[in-house]
């Protein structure tokens, strides 16, 4: 009983909380409550046949994450990393999955009539993975469905990446 209180409590710290992120000018946003953690950039291990987006896997702490770049991802140009370069470790259909930034800047409350649906003017594979636009402090957010960042077939391939990790651990 007293552990689903300190779950319950968790998730009520976390309701309404947003990651904003920053790829060139644009702010995205996720739910906080999928990132697992914020790092540096790892020296990363290139899969072949991969999607281009699909830099590869990194090595936390004897545990193989498959990482994606969010530039490609989203259709944006892709850059040399630098600095201020991050991965955000996020959990995704319960599989560490790290998403490489440009940089983050804050978490931020967004309440859901700040939310507003996306205009239907794309018809691409990319607007599958938007959730909304949130109007904040005169700018807006690209609300982005975490959990649908990565199409089903990509996702087979890396869920088997991740659970071959799972078996034994990496040093």
């Amino acid at each position: 009983m007293a552990e689903e209180l300190v779950a319950q409590e968790e998730v009520d710290t976390q309701k309404d909380k947003f990651l904003i992120f920053h790829l060139d000018d644009r702010e995205f946003a996720f739910e906080i409550r999928f990132v697992s953690e914020i790092i540096g950039m790892q020296k990363i291990t290139p899969l072949p046949y991969e999607a281009e987006f699909v830099k590869g896997v990194i090595n936390l702490r004897g545990r193989i994450i498959p990482v994606i770049d969010a530039r490609l991802r989203m259709g944006l140009e892709e850059r040399p990393y630098d600095e201020r370069t991050c991965i955000i470790v996020n959990q995704v259909r319960n599989m560490p999955v790290g998403l490489i930034v440009d940089t983050v800047s804050e978490v931020k409350t967004i309440f859901p009539e700040q939310i507003e649906k996306p205009p239907q003017l794309q018809t691409n594979k990319q607007s599958v993975f938007l959730r909304g636009l949130a109007k904040t402090d005169d700018r807006v957010k690209v609300i982005l469905d975490i959990e649908n960042l990565l199409f089903t077939e990509e996702l087979s391939r890396l869920e088997t990446v991740s659970e071959a990790n799972k078996q034994e651990p990496v040093h």
